[in-house]
């Protein structure tokens, strides 16, 4: 137990520190940022319900008013800003990793963690992201999602990242992964 909560924070922290890469505003006025790779990490080494229980726990910190977001942004206000859908979006994306990273595991190597992140924490993160966008700017969902490509070679590259941390972990620390 005290271990679960222990990778829990920590997740939560590595989420956080994420957020300190400089952020680089697109014209929709979602940041592109590092945390993202930190939501697919929750889901690939802690698993779904850690993973999730780690992001819930990072957007309870922001909630809270603390400045962890890209670009030092926190409070309630951001759950109601354009990128609300991408903040809802977190919990639900490392879920759906580490479900994915779950069932795979057994088959080993880099390329089934990076695909359960390239499935939750690009597409459904994305899915999300879009729908958010498509109502706070006024946009159809075609229109959202064109503001929404600019993200897709960097969610790829984090999605390799991802699987090839999680590979690196799971030879290093075998008990350290839980997806």
């Amino acid at each position: 137990m005290e271990r679960n909560l222990t990778l829990i924070a920590l997740f939560a922290a590595l989420i956080a520190a994420l957020g300190l890469v400089p952020k680089l505003t697109l014209i929709s006025g979602v940041p592109i940022s590092a945390q993202s790779l930190g939501i697919m990490l929750c889901g690939t080494v802690l698993g779904a319900k850690r993973g999730a229980l780690a992001v819930l726990l990072f957007l309870a910190l922001v909630a809270l008013g603390l400045p962890l977001l890209a670009g030092g942004r926190g409070g309630l206000g951001v759950f109601s800003g354009v990128t609300m859908g991408y903040l809802i979006g977190f919990p639900v994306a490392a879920f759906v990793t580490g479900l994915l990273a779950e069932m795979w595991r057994s088959r080993g190597g880099f390329i089934f963690p990076a695909v359960a992140a390239l499935i939750g924490g690009v597409v459904v993160l994305n899915v999300l992201g879009i729908i958010g966008m498509s109502i706070k700017l006024d946009k159809t969902l075609a229109d959202a999602a064109l503001l929404a490509t600019p993200f897709i070679p960097g969610d790829v590259l984090k999605c390799v990242l991802a699987g090839l941390i999680t590979q690196g972990l799971l030879k290093a620390r075998p008990g350290l992964v839980r997806a």
